[in-house]
């Protein structure tokens, strides 16, 4: 379902100044001329989980910041075996300035909402706008850092870390965008049992005791099998090694 993102009001589109990534994301760094530019060529769409939104060494025609959902990034071997690399939320901003085709998979975790544009449309305005480019900079560099993170996550936490710092990593995401730091979080798993095993290097069956153990311990609650109660995420943080 496509949505055209262009209703105004006085200089910013409506939906624009409503929206988390001209609060919180890369479209912050426009001006109001720079976004009613931009929203003209905009576009909202929403789609179903599991749904292929950028394919690995296609040619990058667009880019879309995430308005609400979960977007898992997938690399893959030439025998079919894949890895998920990474998780984004909202609003971060989807693709890869500066290179002419995709170098992951890009596949909704969750049902997603998405603000695309068309590629020739963001390149102009980062040809324009400093402040833009300095933006997918900044979110280009938390992401090396969360890469650095994760590798020690990986490497070095035992099995009840790993399931506490993927939980955490949801957790400060739905927090960032909804709630005061501190309180309690909620949330539906964006991933699938084996998902999460594959992504921490576990068997299911770790994942499963290390989350049984976190509710026997009072840190979560499971709701159903994948809703995620976290009463106190500075314990959560404890657990994680953090």
């Amino acid at each position: 379902m496509n949505d055209r993102c262009e209703v105004r009001i006085s200089d910013v589109p409506v939906l624009c100044a409503a929206c988390q990534a001209r609060q919180r994301g890369v479209c912050a760094a426009l001006d109001a001329e720079q976004l009613s530019t931009l929203s003209r060529s905009s576009t909202k769409k929403r789609l179903d989980m599991g749904s292929e939104l950028i394919g690995d060494a296609t040619t990058v025609e667009g880019y879309a910041n995430i308005l609400s959902g979960v977007v898992k990034l997938v690399k893959g071997l030439p025998d079919g075996r894949e890895q998920i690399v990474g998780l984004q939320f909202a609003p971060d901003f989807l693709g890869r300035p500066f290179q002419a085709e995709s170098t992951v998979t890009a596949q909704a975790a969750t049902n997603v909402v998405l603000c695309s544009f068309p590629r020739r449309s963001v390149d102009a305005l980062i040809n324009q706008s400093p402040q833009l480019k300095q933006g997918l900079l900044q979110q280009a560099l938390r992401e090396l850092d969360g890469a650095r993170d994760w590798m020690l996550t990986l490497g070095r936490k035992n099995a009840l870390e790993k399931v506490s710092s993927y939980l955490l990593l949801i957790a400060s995401s739905v927090e960032s965008a909804a709630k005061p730091q501190g309180q309690a979080v909620e949330f539906d798993l964006p991933m699938t049992r084996q998902e999460i095993a594959d992504f921490l290097g576990l068997t299911i069956e770790t994942v499963s005791r290390q989350l049984t153990r976190l509710r026997i311990d009072g840190v979560i609650r499971i709701v159903q099998a994948r809703h995620i109660v976290v009463d106190n995420p500075a314990r959560l943080k404890i657990c994680s090694g953090a």
